[in-house]
C-alpha cells in the first residue's frame, strides 16, 4: 500500500498522519506533498523523517491512494490527474462533494456508494459528518422530515487564520484579524461567506450534503452555523422532527448501537458532551437527549465531535481503510 497525504503540512494533514499512525495501517511507501514553499519540509511519519514533495513530483510516483486535504483549487487540478492514473483520490474540500458521479461519503452510513470506478471520493464537511452520524440510525427507524440545527463551530474550522486570530486577542493584541469581529469572548452568527439567499456556505453544506449523503432530498433542514472561540471541537444543538412517534428509551437503544457514535448523557452527574472532553478523539458524542415537550414525533439532541478528527482526518482514513480492505 502506497499512500500520500496532500497538504500534510496543514492542520488536517497533520491530524491525518496522527490517525494513520494510530489505527497502525500497513503502508510500504508514505508521500508527504505540501504547496511549492513546502518542498522538502520535513514531517515525522512513525518516527522517520520525510521530505514534503510537490503536487507535481506526485503525478511520477507510482501510489494507491491520495488522501487531500490542500484546498478546493489544488484538488479541482490534481485530483483529476491522478485518478486518470487509477489512483483512489479521497478529497477534504467542499470541490467534488456536490458531483452526482462522486460519492459524498460516511463510511458508517453509506459506503457501498464506493466502487472500484470511483476513483474520487469526496468527505463530506465537519458539521455535516457529526450530524449525519448521530441521525443516520434514528433515520432508518423513524424517518426524518425535518431538522433545525444550530452549530457552534470551532475557529480550527477556519485554519490556522482563526487559531491566530483567537490566540492574538487573547493576548490583547489584533494584528491576525481573519473574522469581520473579535472572536475572542464573541459568537460570530456567521460560518462560512454569505450567498444571496442569506444563509452562508456553512449552513448550506449541511443541507446539501445531508440530502446526498441520506440520499434523501424530502428532509426540510433549517441551519445557523456559528463561529465560537472555541478550539478544537464543533457542537450541534439539534432539533429533528421523524414521521412516526418517538420512544425515547428506543432512542438510547439506537444511539448507543450506532457505529462511531458515544452516548454521553448523565445529567445527575452533569455528563454531557463538551469540545474540551472530545477533543483529539475520533468518535461523535452525544447528549441532552430529551423528547419535545410539544410533538411526540421529535427530539432534541446535543452532538459534539473534533472537527479536526471525525470532522475530517478519521473519516477521510476510514474511507482509506475500507478501499484498502473492499477494493
Amino acid at each position: 500500500m502506497k499512500l500520500a497525504v496532500v497538504g500534510a503540512t496543514g492542520l488536517v494533514g497533520r491530524e491525518i498522519i496522527k490517525v494513520i499512525e494510530k489505527k497502525q495501517i500497513e503502508i510500504s511507501e508514505f508521500y508527504p506533498v505540501a504547496s511549492e514553499r513546502s518542498k522538502d519540509k520535513v514531517i515525522i511519519y512513525r518516527n522517520k523523517e520525510y521530505k514534503c514533495i510537490t503536487p507535481d513530483d506526485l503525478l511520477k510516483k507510482d501510489i494507491n491512494i491520495a488522501i487531500f486535504s490542500a484546498g478546493s483549487r489544488v484538488s479541482e487540478i490534481y485530483a483529476p490527474l491522478l485518478a486518470d492514473k487509477g489512483i483512489y483520490v479521497i478529497d477534504n474540500s467542499s470541490q467534488w462533494r456536490m458531483y452526482k458521479n462522486i460519492p459524498l461519503v460516511v463510511p458508517e452510513i453509506n459506503p457501498e456508494t464506493i466502487t472500484k470506478n470511483t476513483k474520487i471520493i469526496a468527505n463530506p464537511n465537519c458539521s455535516t459528518i457529526q450530524m449525519v452520524l448521530a441521525l443516520s440510525r434514528l433515520h432508518k427507524e423513524y424517518k426524518l422530515k425535518e431538522i433545525v440545527v444550530a452549530t457552534y463551530q470551532s475557529v480550527t474550522g477556519s485554519g490556522m487564520k482563526g487559531i491566530l486570530q483567537l490566540e492574538s486577542e487573547k493576548k490583547g493584541e489584533s494584528i491576525n484579524r481573519y473574522y469581520p469581529h473579535p472572536i475572542e469572548q464573541n459568537c460570530l452568527p456567521h460560518a462560512g461567506d454569505f450567498l444571496e439567499n442569506r444563509y452562508t456556505t456553512e449552513e448550506m453544506k449541511l443541507i446539501n450534503e445531508t440530502h446526498k449523503i441520506f440520499n434523501d432530498y424530502s428532509i426540510h433542514i433549517s441551519p445557523t452555523a456559528v463561529r465560537v472561540p472555541v478550539v478544537g471541537g464543533h457542537s450541534e444543538a439539534i432539533h429533528a422532527v421523524f414521521e412516526k412517534d418517538i420512544e425515547i428509551k428506543n432512542v438510547y437503544d439506537i444511539l448507543n448501537d450506532t457505529p462511531g457514535v458515544k452516548v454521553l448523557d448523565k445529567i445527575e452527574e452533569f455528563e454531557y458532551p463538551m469540545p474540551i472532553y472530545a477533543r483529539g478523539k475520533d468518535e461523535v458524542f452525544v447528549g441532552r437527549i430529551r423528547k419535545d415537550l410539544f410533538d411526540d414525533k421529535a427530539i432534541n439532541i446535543w452532538v459534539v465531535a473534533d472537527n479536526l478528527r471525525k470532522g475530517a482526518a478519521t473519516n477521510a482514513v476510514q474511507i482509506a481503510e475500507y478501499i484498502i480492505e473492499k477494493m
